[in-house]
């Protein structure tokens, strides 16, 4: 009788610990270690109005990405008229709001295709965190998952020629933040005369999840602005965070101790803005200059312990600017902001495919039940087979512009547009 009571039970403990990890599985940009890839099944190839759950106008306008906590959804917007960046939160079964925070800035100049609150926030069980970026400040705000305000943290002056971006991640206690800034002195052909010519103060940081008070800050070079979000990459017990950034190429830092484990330099000469990846031994980075990528490297640690690496194989056509990569099933594939997908051999670089599908992009893909998902400036969603033979599977029109990157959680896909927030796929 008892066997057959404790049975029942332990099913039951699974089946809510299968729901929880599922419905907290995108917690930061592009969802579990920034990998792009989502463990859901159901969500449809194509698809039509009447199949969302429910879609929502968004009070603000934005691109960053939204991120889910259990049955929250948060996202972040601007109305530059009003001079006012928000943070949201919905409930992701109805799409209602739950609460909005506004907070107000001093206008600035950005990039055309920028916005005020384009960095993604990052969630966990104490709450959502925001990073928003001006001339002046760089300002770091923890609120409640009630949206009542923990702490925050003005981390100094930005300087960046396009504005700023650059998303924070929690991992093990700590919020990590990248912050590479422009010299000014260095590109003054670019910036009008009023310029102010203090050079960014560039760093990298690790602050106490529960109380924002500085866990480690490693001082940089300032070149050029950089909009890259970390990884967190393990060697057995020990994690360590990777960076890229223009001034020092990829940068592995010791999580717990604030040291830089290795660091392989200099190997571009433009902006950072794709997020590093991670693949057996082998690090990828990218980089690129005005409206394309210029080369992507895949490096290898030094397995000695020393602070150098390799570089295994370099990609200097058809590489993503923006777009982030996605690697699965020892497949790399570069979604390139000119409509270029390419597959790749992930160990070796070796050409699979390499196809035209469509209009530019800033949306980096998701991988979803071997598919790949990418969505164009536009809103055309393009589905793709995520193997070694090109197919191209479906696409759909979200009828307005999007540059943001969905999230999937719940059993359902979460996607942004310029106004809107859609949900679609069925919950588990």
């Amino acid at each position: 009788m008892r066997t057959m009571l404790v049975v029942p039970l332990l099913i039951l403990v699974q089946i809510f610990l299968c729901i929880g990890s599922q419905a907290q599985e995108w917690t930061r940009f592009r969802g579990p270690n920034g990998s792009g890839i989502s463990e859901v099944t159901g969500i449809p190839v194509t698809w039509t109005d009447i199949d969302y759950n429910w879609k929502v106008g968004l009070p603000v306008e934005g691109s960053s990405s939204p991120v889910l906590w259990g049955k929250q959804i948060f996202l972040t917007g601007d109305d530059a008229e009003k001079k006012s960046r928000s943070i949201l939160c919905f409930d992701a079964e109805s799409g209602r709001l739950l609460w909005r925070r506004d907070y107000t800035f001093d206008s600035y100049h950005l990039h055309r295709d920028n916005d005020f609150a384009s960095a993604t926030p990052c969630v966990d069980e104490d709450g959502v965190i925001v990073v928003w970026s001006t001339p002046k400040q760089v300002l770091m705000i923890a609120l409640g998952l009630d949206g009542k305000e923990k702490w925050r943290r003005d981390l100094g002056p930005f300087r960046g020629l396009h504005g700023s971006a650059s998303s924070p991640i929690i991992a093990d206690g700590s919020v990590l933040l990248a912050n590479d800034q422009m010299n000014p002195k260095r590109f003054s052909f670019y910036l009008p005369e009023d310029t102010d010519w203090n050079s960014g103060k560039s760093f990298l940081i690790a602050l106490e999840r529960k109380t924002g008070k500085t866990r480690w800050k490693i001082d940089r070079k300032s070149e050029l602005a950089g909009y890259a979000t970390p990884c967190i990459r393990r060697i057995g017990k020990r994690p360590e965070a990777i960076f890229t950034s223009t001034a020092h190429g990829i940068t592995a830092v010791d999580l717990q101790s604030g040291e830089i484990s290795w660091e392989i330099d200099k190997l571009w000469d433009d902006r950072t803005v794709s997020s590093p990846q991670l693949h057996g031994d082998l690090v990828f980075g990218s980089f690129g200059k005005g409206l394309s990528g210029q080369r992507l490297v895949a490096v290898r640690p030094d397995k000695s312990g020393g602070k150098k690496g390799e570089l295994v194989y370099d990609v200097t056509k058809r590489v993503p600017l923006v777009p982030s990569f996605v690697v699965k099933d020892d497949l790399l594939f570069l979604w390139a902001d000119n409509g270029v997908v390419t597959c790749l051999d992930a160990p070796t670089g070796k050409l699979h495919w390499q196809e035209r599908v469509g209009h530019s992009c800033y949306s980096s893909p998701v991988w979803i039940e071997g598919r790949l998902y990418g969505i164009s400036k536009h809103g055309e969603v393009i589905v793709l087979a995520a193997s070694k033979e090109f197919q191209e599977l479906g696409r759909v029109d979200l009828k307005e512009k999007t540059f943001a990157t969905p999230a999937i959680a719940n059993g359902v896909m979460y996607l942004r547009t310029e106004s809107r927030l859609l949900s679609l796929g069925k919950a588990k």
